[in-house]
């Protein structure tokens, strides 16, 4: 009987480390689904505009 109520009191010593350092590691994981970016509409950049050069400078390069 001495044997395990040596090793109980040992595990509960480390009982509360073993917790802590458990919450530590979760703590991220389980934030993750309460931290949500918005839904809605995002504002994107204005296209640009084509000017046509690219095919211009492509010809002019296979010639040079």
């Amino acid at each position: 009987m001495n044997a395990i109520t040596e090793n109980s009191l040992s595990f509960l010593r480390v009982l509360p480390r073993a917790l802590l350092i458990l919450t530590m590691l979760a703590a991220p994981v389980l934030a993750v689904p309460m931290v949500r970016g918005d839904m809605g509409q995002t504002i994107e950049a204005p296209s640009l505009k084509k000017k046509g050069m690219g095919f211009v400078l492509l010809v002019s390069l296979q010639r040079g």
